[in-house]
């Protein structure tokens, strides 16, 4: 489904090179690592908001940054500049109804699933989405990236910036599109935790390089947390503490 060959992307002194990675369609596919280590720069490049310096990205086939056709099949919520600032929640999403070819009751029954992560803080509210909480304008989105059914979701730390029972609540969603086999779900997060409860596979990244690349089975948290804990002890080292 997803496929990248020789990708090459620069930043200064950074540099993120994947010499090949492939995610098959229907996995629910994590990416870890420190802030910098180019978890968002592999999403910009995948959905082709910055272009690569070598290499390229497919997606069903499709190469990103020389067709627009896998857009009609991929959405993705990476920050708010996703949002439309000057419209409500509810305008936003029959806006993506529309955009998407989504009948409102085809948008409904997905809206539907949100109910209980939305709290009853995003429908029916007349404020504009730039007067909403940062977590509140999070939800928006993240439901919104799910109208229309696509093939490919893209999330870019799906789990900041929302309370603890907001956690809880869009693992048990992300889980339920898990099992869907026409949805291939790519994440990311800084919570291990979480990450581990809603992927099948993570590929963990440092410095733009994957280092590690695992199915996620019962002992995945615990080397996620070995490699974070000796990487701050080599800092410790080098820093001379």
């Amino acid at each position: 489904m997803i496929e990248a060959k020789d990708l090459l992307k620069r930043y200064g002194d950074f540099r993120l090179e994947i010499p090949e990675l492939f995610i098959p369609g229907g996995q629910s596919f994590g990416l870890v690592g420190n802030n910098g280590a180019g978890k968002t720069t592999f999403f910009n490049l995948l959905l082709d908001l910055v272009p690569p310096d070598r290499g390229e990205i497919r997606i069903d086939g499709i190469p990103v940054n020389r067709s627009e056709e896998w857009k009609k099949f991929t959405s993705a919520y990476l920050d708010d500049s996703f949002l439309i600032p000057y419209l409500t929640p509810d305008e936003y999403f029959d806006f993506l109804a529309r955009l998407r070819g989504v009948s409102p009751e085809e948008k409904e029954e997905v809206l539907a699933l949100f109910d209980g992560f939305f709290d009853g803080r995003i429908r029916g509210t007349d404020k504009y989405i730039r007067d909403l909480s940062q977590g509140n304008r999070k939800k928006t989105g993240i439901a919104g990236a799910f109208i229309g059914k696509p093939k490919v979701v893209v999330l870019d730390e799906p789990f900041a910036n929302l309370d603890p029972s907001s956690q809880i609540r869009l693992k048990q969603l992300l889980n339920r599109f898990r099992r869907d086999p026409e949805i291939t779900l790519l994440l990311s997060s800084h919570n291990l935790e979480h990450i581990t409860g809603v992927t099948d596979r993570i590929a963990l990244l440092d410095n733009g390089n994957i280092v590690k690349d695992m199915t996620v089975d019962e002992s995945t948290l615990e080397d996620l947390m070995r490699f974070f804990e000796e990487k701050i002890r080599v800092n410790e080292v080098q820093d001379g503490h």
